[in-house]
């Protein structure tokens, strides 16, 4: 085979505010690869197939000084991310042509890897789609499988209140909330997403943009369990609407992500008064944990239709950036995904 393009989306420079395509992320479609003899040394070569865009990714683009719980990206270099890819070759008996595999995927066509202890090989014996690998049956669904088991200790006739519900990892939750008996209030940010978490059974569910939070917690009655994607103003509604013993879980906090001066929270003096659990997580923590069990049980789910998704598919890496400021602003209709190759 002849050198084919290679192409990459770069992180340029730190935002402030909302990420600019073209500005903080770009394309580069300058390098080539021969997949026949690029030198494996060891490794194995894999196509990238889709890469999962995630709101999460707005905290890596900082000053590489700052500490976080994930590694920063950097000028010049390929932005990265969750993504399954295709083995066309391999020097390495733990990986083999052919396979599908999961992983940490640099945003770029091809790329040689020698650690095979970094992916997960992916037998999907359901034959679901590849994108659901890095959605409901990848990264956001761990998020809400393992945080929901670990956390929620959910009973029977309690009341959740979820936000972001239509986004992959709060749509999942809602599920996971109706499925353990509970009453679900939850949030979104558009009409048709408000009709898309009805679907999923949500017993209330409102636009926060029309609607008064504050309001629709009250008039519901309080809640048991607080899942909190936004942070802000919507979970200090939370707390004042929480009983007491709520359980707190915080997932993100997405409404502060893109600003320069950060709300803050009036009533924390509450957490006391109500003996409040809050729990902070990061997904990677409880991996140990829950990976094996959400692999063997969460995908059979999916493919039977026990767990509903929807997706977005956004075609080529040239268009990461305006992918990345969808998922920012809210103005996505469902988990978004970048097809970079068919498989």
């Amino acid at each position: 085979m002849s050198p084919v393009r290679n192409g990459r989306h770069l992180f340029n420079e730190i935002p402030t505010g909302f990420p600019v395509p073209g500005k903080t992320t770009v394309y580069d479609g300058s390098e080539t690869i021969d997949p026949d003899t690029v030198a494996l040394n060891g490794g194995f070569l894999i196509k990238t197939l889709v890469l999962s865009i995630d709101p999460y990714m707005r905290g890596k683009m900082r000053d590489p000084k700052i500490q976080s719980y994930s590694p920063p990206y950097y000028a010049g270099k390929p932005l990265d991310n969750y993504g399954v890819g295709v083995v066309v070759r391999s020097d390495n008996p733990a990986i083999k042509a052919g396979q599908h595999v999961y992983s940490v995927f640099p945003f770029q066509e091809y790329f040689v890897d020698t650690d095979p202890k970094k992916y997960r090989v992916l037998e999907n014996k359901e034959g679901l789609p590849w994108s659901v690998y890095v959605g409901a049956a990848g990264m956001p669904g761990q998020t809400a499988w393992y945080a929901w088991q670990e956390y929620s200790a959910a009973k029977k006739g309690e009341t959740v209140f979820v936000t972001a519900g239509a986004g992959p990892v709060g749509s999942f939750v809602i599920q996971l909330a109706k499925l353990d008996g509970l009453k679900v209030i939850a949030s979104a940010g558009s009409d048709e997403k408000v009709a898309f978490i009805k679907s999923l059974g949500a017993d209330v569910a409102f636009n926060y943009k029309t609607t008064s939070t504050r309001e629709v917690l009250t008039r519901e009655g309080g809640i048991d369990v607080y899942w909190d994607n936004v942070g802000g103003e919507t979970l200090e509604a939370a707390i004042d609407a929480a009983h007491t013993n709520a359980r707190f879980i915080e997932c993100g906090m997405i409404s502060g992500y893109n600003s320069t001066e950060p709300y803050g929270i009036k009533n924390a003096t509450l957490v006391v008064a109500k003996q409040l659990k809050i729990f902070g997580f990061i997904v990677f923590a409880l991996a140990s944990k829950y990976s094996e069990e959400f692999y063997r049980v969460v995908p059979g789910k999916i493919a039977k239709g026990e767990i509903k998704y929807t997706e977005e598919a956004v075609v080529g890496l040239e268009n990461v950036g305006e992918a990345i400021l969808a998922v920012q602003k809210g103005t996505n209709k469902a988990k978004v995904f970048i097809k970079v190759a068919d498989a």
